[in-house]
């Protein structure tokens, strides 16, 4: 119980540290390392902006976030004039290609949808639109196009890990054309994350399955 009790504390004192939050209206419990937030927040950028903070707490295993997005009055704009925002702000994106995503709003929730090269195109589509006005989500099924050889993301992958602080043999790599497999331990969530986008990185990854376990 003591643990769970530093573990909210410690989330509290972070969520109120991050500036990008307003945590007046956020709630934290904790239980044997997952947290779980509720509350709400002004728009969909904080909501993401708590969770990401939430990782970053040392012994947070898991998230359940529960944030409701409440906009305030002036920030209720149509899905017309959503859509039109988020197309213009892709398109000054210099990582993304022309005519490459698409883009559906309905009830404030943005789909995005398209082909890419790469993973790092993929979430700055999404970042691009995640701080609109009137955005209450936004839901990413843009697919990344499968190229170069298994080994060699394998490889690339392993060395890009060795050149951070993982020690080798923390983590192990399997690549099957571009679906590549992570295992091992970390101590935080926080480090599981950093594999996943440290693989994120390597050329011809499509897909990341991460069954790193946390101590």
């Amino acid at each position: 119980m003591s643990n769970d009790k530093d573990l909210q504390q410690a989330v509290l004192a972070e969520l109120d540290w991050e500036p990008s939050i307003k945590a007046g209206h956020i709630g934290v419990t904790a239980s044997e390392g997952v947290v779980t937030l509720t509350g709400h927040v002004e728009n969909f950028a904080q909501k993401r902006a708590a969770e990401v903070a939430t990782c970053r707490v040392k012994g947070v295993k898991a998230v359940a976030e529960e944030i409701e997005v409440r906009l305030p009055l002036t920030a209720s704009w149509s899905d017309d004039q959503i859509a039109n925002e988020a197309v213009s702000r892709l398109a000054w994106d210099v990582f993304i290609a022309p005519e490459s995503i698409e883009v559906k709003v309905e009830k404030g929730w943005i789909t995005l949808t398209g082909e890419v090269d790469q993973h790092f195109q993929k979430e700055a589509a999404s970042q691009d639109v995640r701080r609109l006005l009137g955005v209450l989500g936004v839901i990413d099924e843009i697919s990344i196009r499968p190229r170069v050889n298994a080994t060699d993301i394998q490889n690339n992958i392993v060395r890009a890990l060795h050149r951070s602080w993982f020690d080798r043999g923390t983590i192990s790599v399997r690549a099957e054309g571009g679906v590549v497999r992570l295992s091992g331990t970390v101590h935080s969530i926080h480090d599981r994350d950093l594999a996943t986008a440290t693989a994120w990185g390597a050329k011809g990854v499509t897909s990341v399955e991460n069954e790193v376990c946390i101590l």
